[in-house]
């Protein structure tokens, strides 16, 4: 499908945000919660307890996790950790998403943990770098 610009008389009645949606086709794709992608992604694992996986709500799996910090257990896990494959197994998941099912269970467990801002999303994307430069490093 071919795309053509459409060229508007500019009025300052009209929101930018308006604008560069008509300019660019542009559309926003709403973010699943972290219930959502629990529910498609990480129920099958987290409910069952399959090959050690700290089940959904159990506060004594749970604390060692997240005494890790979100940043922490986030990106490890995203990286995948003992059975876990990378992204729960979900390679179009987005970190984001995947940041906002650990929230969501580690809140189940106890945890105080909040879905993740933009500061906290740049402190998983730091990790994340320093876990894979640490994976690499190793033979």
């Amino acid at each position: 499908m071919e795309r053509s610009i459409v060229t508007l008389p500019i009025r300052r009645s009209l929101p930018a945000v308006i604008l560069v949606a008509l300019s660019t086709g542009a559309s926003a794709q709403a973010l699943r919660t972290g219930e959502q992608v629990y529910k498609e992604t990480c129920f099958a694992c987290h409910t069952t307890g399959i090959e050690k996986a700290p089940r959904f709500g159990d506060r004594k799996a749970w604390a060692p996790l997240i005494k890790e910090g979100q940043h922490v257990l986030t990106a490890d896990a995203w990286l995948g950790v003992r059975a876990m494959p990378p992204k729960g197994g979900k390679p179009d998941l987005s970190l984001e998403e995947f940041a906002r099912a650990v929230a969501y269970m580690a809140r189940s467990s106890g945890g105080k943990w909040q879905d993740p801002d933009s500061a906290m999303m740049g402190r998983i994307r730091v990790e994340e770098s320093k876990q894979l430069a640490r994976r690499k490093a190793k033979p």
